[in-house]
Parts: structure tokens; sequence; C-alpha cells
């Protein structure tokens, strides 16, 4: 199975893991350097269909109807 974990990477190439991952024996892991902010355009772009799902609700509808314009 894969598992995406954050992690941040020193100038020294130093990886620390931003969460405890419990492995039974040694894996191999790929590193991908993001750029600068942390919260980037791709960030946004990645998230967009998670937060599709839970927006895309007919309960969330029903909780923002009072601010949609009145249908003439």
């Amino acid at each position: 199975m894969i598992r995406t974990v954050e992690a941040t990477v020193d100038e020294k190439g130093v990886v620390r893991l931003l969460e405890e991952v419990q492995l039974t024996k040694i894996h191999r892991a790929l590193v991908t350097i993001l750029e600068e902010p942390a919260f980037s355009y791709e960030t946004t772009l990645l998230s967009e269909s998670a937060l599709g799902e839970d927006w895309n609700r007919p309960e969330e509808d029903a909780a923002w109807s009072h601010l949609q314009p009145a249908a003439l």
C-alpha cells in the first residue's frame, strides 16, 4: 500500500516526517521537494476533488441557501 506522509527537508537534505510512522521492515520511499510556501496553488488543485465531494451535497446547499439571491 502506498502512503503519503508530509515532511520537511532542511538545507542539508535531512528529512523529518511530520507524523509518526510505524513500519515492520525497511521500505523504499520517494521524496518530492515542493516549492515554498507550504500552501500553494498545487495544494489547492490537489484538494479540489476531496473538497468537492464534501461541499457538493444537498445538505451543504441547504445550509448556505440563505446566502443565495432570491429566484426571479
